[in-house]
């Protein structure tokens, strides 16, 4: 007994040591990527609650509180909204207090990049007290989700146009036919893959025999807007480029794929029922693999953008009265720089990345009484999917016609 109690406050001590040696080591460059980390940290806190916290929150009675215990999935699904909220609460805590930061001297700019210790304790005291607030918060944050969750899809699109314009700028401003030959070899493969997905998506989801007709007008209507990609970028009004356009439709058809997946396991037009399982888990993996490399993404293309940003005013502040030596006077200048990126906004992206996560993982709180243990299943989950893939090609069009329809105006 003495020999485990040891062993127990060595390890403790050992688990200390190393999160203060981790947490001592972020500087201001890598602060995002600790955010980040924090947000993936969250994530997995979720999935693990999801299957093993139901039998304890069972015996929790401000919780189970009903006449009649409700099926052990309501209770995964509130572990991981309790986890998501106050995930949401940190970040959105932490962008309110941020709103106005314009430069590195003011004290806020410190707490953002420093004082991980504290957060980390925060953070976890947060999630903690959320299993504390009754079931009717909880059910309203779920409703509230979905909106977030929405907003925060409609971001993924704006920065995957603005990766895909960026990218094409990038390889075209080379102006070398090594480049020119490259965008044309990577646009052919995204067509190819995106007309070959097509195909498999027809014969999963339209099979013979069935009324599957919603089925088909999805995936038609998929493939008319991949159309209509191409030909507008390529309109000579236009003066587009082809990668983008094969990068949205490969993106757009990837999403119709995702939205026939979520159809229910037991609509016979869904030829996936065989594998459901198989198929659940590949979808919500990939799901949030795209959620945590959109906001790892969001937080580096962040600090190249200084447009959510006024610089600041003429310094009242003249020259020093007294000369200060060169170590001085460079910190003084560092201090004085203007932030980088706006950290409201970059922990903003960060609360709305929680709320849709919280509803990747519990099939947007609809597909527990549908499909039993299966995840990001049910109709809801479909139509999410397929209105996601169509904001995308309103935006791409959008994004092309835009100068030409508003001349005078800078996009």
């Amino acid at each position: 007994m003495w020999a485990a109690s040891c062993l127990a406050s060595c390890c403790a001590a050992c688990a200390c040591d190393a999160c203060r040696t981790v947490v001592s080591g972020i500087s201001r460059r890598s602060a995002r990527i600790a955010y980040c980390g924090l947000f993936a940290l969250s994530l997995v806190v979720s999935w693990i609650l999801r299957e093993v916290a139901a039998p304890l929150m069972e015996k929790l009675p401000w919780i189970n509180h009903f006449h009649k215990t409700p099926d052990r999935e309501w209770f995964e699904t509130d572990a991981v909204l309790r986890v998501s909220l106050g995930n949401f609460l940190f970040f959105t805590i932490l962008s309110v207090s941020m709103v106005g930061v314009k430069n590195q001297r003011d004290p806020r700019d410190a707490v953002h990049h420093g004082g991980w210790m504290m957060k980390i304790i925060c953070w976890f005291i947060l999630v903690i007290l959320m299993f504390f607030v009754p079931n009717e918060i909880i059910s309203f944050y779920e409703s509230a989700s979905k909106f977030g969750a929405g907003l925060f899809l409609l971001v993924q699109v704006v920065l995957l146009l603005d990766f895909v314009h960026g990218w094409n700028d990038k390889w075209v401003g080379y102006d070398e036919q090594f480049w020119y030959v490259a965008l044309l070899v990577v646009s052919l493969v995204c067509y190819l893959a995106t007309f070959g997905f097509s195909g498999l998506l027809f014969h999963w989801f339209t099979p013979s025999g069935q009324d599957c007709g919603l089925n088909t007008f999805f995936i038609v209507m998929t493939l008319t807007l991949v159309l209509l990609f191409a030909i507008v970028a390529l309109h000579p009004a236009v003066g587009g480029s082809i990668l983008p356009a094969s990068v949205i439709s490969l993106y757009c058809m990837y999403l119709c794929y995702s939205g026939l997946a979520s159809e229910p396991r037991d609509y016979e037009c869904n030829g996936l029922h065989k594998h459901s399982k198989a198929i659940s888990t590949g979808t919500l993996t990939l799901g949030l693999l795209t959620t945590v490399l959109s906001v790892v993404y969001s937080a580096v293309r962040a600090g190249s953008s200084t447009t959510l940003l006024s610089p600041p005013s003429s310094p009242r502040a003249g020259k020093p009265l007294l000369p200060m030596d060169k170590a001085d006077e460079h910190e003084e200048k560092e201090k004085n720089k203007p932030v980088s990126y706006s950290y409201a906004f970059f922990h903003i992206i960060f609360s709305l990345a929680s709320m849709y996560s919280a509803m990747l993982l519990t099939g947007w709180s609809t597909s527990v009484g549908e499909s039993g243990k299966l995840v990001d299943v049910g109709w809801p989950s479909v139509w999410v999917r397929i209105i996601t893939g169509w904001a995308t090609a309103g935006l791409y069009v959008w994004s092309l016609v835009a100068p030409i329809l508003f001349p005078e105006r800078e996009f």
